[in-house]
């Protein structure tokens, strides 16, 4: 089916939960790492299909901080297919800038290196920017933005002047606590995409979502091609976004 779309509203940040490459696998007799290499041509695909749509911003779920207590060698075969993914051109190809969020320092080496210098290379890309997050949960992310808030706190209740730029209690907003996240340099998710069949957040990304439309499919994520995206997006375009108005308040707001 050809999921016809309104061009002016086109979702500028997607956030998707890649879900379901085991068991893609498995279904197929095969080794769990080889659902994850099908996984990064999708990505690909996607990565593709959300440039030329117009989509500003593409979120991955791609290795949890829960996902450290899978099986080494399952952890090593991902941590090769990072590498590997970040070695492919598709963000030079299509003019895409990479930023990754997470707790990297748990990160081999390696990676942490490579990813700084895609990170680099890719810096003066504009069509859209994908942000993996990786070694990521929303709880951590939320812990190391409160610590980051008590540590200015106990600097300003040390006599350090607020004109250094600190805070007080009584300064701290929800915009303070979204500045101090690792996705302060981007809006949050107008579309959250799961594949894979389950109906669950998965601590991905749960401050940022509060107001964002969820989709989710039964399709496993290498399986998840264009048309499903548009399809998502389809979904996406048929509802009505209040953000806690009513509807004729935000259907006097589209008039006007």
């Amino acid at each position: 089916m050809n999921y016809k779309l309104d061009k002016a509203r086109i979702p500028q940040h997607i956030a998707i939960i890649m879900d379901g490459n085991g068991r893609w696998a498995t279904e197929r007799g095969k080794e769990r790492s080889y659902g994850h290499q099908a996984g990064v041509e999708a990505v690909r695909r996607i990565t593709s299909e959300c440039t030329r749509l117009g989509v500003k911003y593409l979120t991955l779920y791609t290795f949890s901080t829960e996902n450290w207590n899978r099986p080494a060698d399952e952890i090593s075969a991902l941590m090769g297919l990072v590498l590997t993914s970040l070695e492919d051109e598709i963000f030079m190809k299509n003019n895409v800038r990479f930023r990754v969020i997470g707790d990297t320092k748990r990160l081999p080496d390696n990676v942490q290196q490579k990813l700084h210098e895609t990170e680099e290379h890719t810096a003066q890309n504009t069509a859209m920017t994908m942000v993996v997050a990786l070694s990521y949960s929303s709880r951590w992310e939320i812990t190391n933005a409160v610590r980051e808030i008590v540590a200015e706190v106990r600097e300003n209740n040390g006599l350090k002047s607020l004109i250094d730029g600190g805070i007080w209690p009584k300064d701290i907003t929800e915009e303070t606590i979204s500045k101090h996240l690792t996705t302060a340099f981007m809006p949050d998710p107008d579309l959250l995409i799961r594949t894979g069949g389950e109906l669950r957040i998965s601590n991905y990304l749960l401050w940022q979502i509060a107001y964002s439309e969820l989709y989710f499919c039964d399709t496993y994520w290498p399986d998840f091609d264009e048309e499903e995206l548009r399809k998502a997006i389809a979904s996406y375009q048929s509802r009505q976004r209040r953000f806690g108005k009513t509807e004729a308040q935000v259907e006097e707001e589209t008039e006007s």
